[in-house]
């Protein structure tokens, strides 16, 4: 008998951008500025764990929602991450991937050119 193959599993990120004031067209799918600041994130987000301990198995993320955060000062992310998960491979480890992403981002501060609030990052598994 072969083992079973792959299997996308997903996990979510949510953190907040406190230099990207919210603008009501961050929630409009269709806005340029969506679309601009989804491209910006994912290509960051793919920089970041191409470099992790989930390097081998992930697969891509993607920027989902934003959402306004201190009277619209501050943006508010919520982005969709995948990897590929197998009996051969352990098992996804949150509280790893946070403390990496947290160290990759000079202390959730970092990310690019946005600046990040601390505190604000958030993985779930």
């Amino acid at each position: 008998t072969t083992a079973p193959g792959p299997t996308t599993r997903h996990f979510t990120l949510n953190f907040t951008l406190s230099n990207l004031p919210y603008m009501t067209d961050l929630e409009e799918p269709s806005s340029p500025r969506f679309n601009s600041t989804v491209r910006v994130l994912n290509y960051y987000m793919d920089h970041l764990f191409k470099q992790s301990s989930i390097s081998s198995v992930y697969t891509g993320c993607t920027a989902m929602r934003f959402r306004s955060e201190r009277d619209r000062h501050h943006t508010g992310v919520d982005i969709v991450c995948s990897y590929n998960s197998n009996s051969s491979l352990a098992t996804f480890d949150r509280e790893k991937v946070y403390h990496e992403l947290s160290s990759m981002t000079k202390g959730v501060t970092k990310l690019g050119h946005y600046s990040l609030e601390t505190n604000s990052l958030y993985v779930n598994g």
